[in-house]
């Protein structure tokens, strides 16, 4: 059973077209992420689930149930907002029952999810008090609680951890992938964040400019990009490019000195490429025209930025700790058959 599905969806501002045509099948029980760049319409998109926004076109199914035209509260969602929204003058246990108390659901019934909600997020301490006495990461929980006590179809997720440090954001995606696995509910989250992305998904969206430029598990993303936009999105650090172009069936590209060797039909001779290649899979030595730029020692860890003779830059991977201020010249090797290749016109991959 599809936990959502999208079919042909669109949304339109007036005359402007910020969703095209969005195509999705979410599983039952699935995380999946939406992913991209600001402005590119993941939120939209998913108010669009939740019913906060109308769909212009196209077909928005539930569990197999069409609530396109539906109201927020008949179709079985529960959204956590970036901002918490949490009653001031309400405690921790009066906050999270509060919505199904203005449904009149029983008090007992209340108190019982209200428990049960409190021992998954681990808030069993801090139900008497109000949330001035809460940290960002506790208020965001109690947020996630209010969500579960309702029971939904359907959690979505708009960007609840960017209010947050880098320490709390770390410990909160563990506890929401958590939660996943213990309640086994269908989840939508939107991030700007790819590494939110990559920890947490079953399956990412990649989002620009309103159209849906992938979709797959986190690695099929980041092994098997479709385009230079995913692959340069997904991945941390970035993945870097450099322009080329197919002679005698070899790649030869300003940056390195010999040419990139593989085949393959897609590569025509004179057809100008770009070529995508990870921080970690290039290879320092100690002879070449690399100036480093800096270095960036993160201890088990040094991402060293480079320019080549070309004047591209780069990011190489090492374990190797170097000068942080940089200065000197190093080589650089790689393996093509870890090079990726998109054409420089359309950014399509050439497999």
């Amino acid at each position: 059973m599809s936990g959502v599905q999208l079919t042909s969806v669109t949304k339109d501002f007036g005359p402007v077209r910020v969703i095209y045509g969005v195509d999705l099948d979410i599983k039952q029980g699935e995380f999946c992420v939406f992913v991209g760049p600001s402005g590119c319409g993941k939120s939209t998109l998913l108010r669009m689930i939740a019913g906060l926004e109308e769909t212009s076109d196209g077909q928005i199914h539930i569990e197999d149930e069409d609530v396109t035209d539906a109201e927020p509260a008949d179709r079985g969602v529960a959204m956590v907002f970036q901002t918490y929204a949490l009653y001031p003058h309400m405690t921790v246990a009066q906050n999270m029952g509060f919505g199904l108390k203005m449904n009149r659901h029983p008090k007992t019934e209340i108190s019982a999810k209200v428990a049960e909600a409190s021992r998954i997020l681990k808030l069993d301490p801090l139900l008497d008090r109000k949330p001035a006495a809460l940290s960002g990461g506790q208020r965001q929980r109690v947020a996630i609680g209010r969500a579960i006590v309702r029971g939904p179809k359907v959690f979505l997720f708009d960007e609840p951890l960017s209010n947050l440090d880098a320490e709390l954001r770390v410990e909160m995606r563990a506890e929401i992938a958590r939660l996943h696995r213990e309640i086994k509910a269908t989840m939508i989250y939107v991030t700007h964040d790819q590494v939110e992305a990559m920890t947490m998904a079953d399956k990412i969206v990649v989002l620009r400019a309103g159209k849906v430029e992938q979709v797959g598990t986190p690695m099929d993303l980041y092994d098997d990009p479709d385009n230079r936009f995913v692959a340069g999105f997904i991945g941390s650090p970035a993945m870097n490019f450099v322009k080329g172009q197919v002679q005698d069936g070899r790649v030869v590209t300003k940056a390195f000195g010999a040419p990139l060797d593989r085949q393959s039909a897609t590569l025509m001779e004179g057809r100008k490429v770009e070529v995508g290649l990870r921080p970690d899979i290039l290879q320092l030595t100690d002879q070449g025209d690399f100036r480093i730029d800096m270095a960036e020692n993160l201890g088990g860890v040094t991402y060293v930025h480079l320019t080549a003779p070309s004047g591209e830059k780069l990011v190489v991977q090492t374990t190797h700790r170097l000068d942080p201020a940089g200065g000197g010249t190093v080589g650089v090797t790689v393996d093509p058959a870890h090079a990726y290749f998109f054409d420089a016109e359309t950014g399509q991959r050439l497999r």
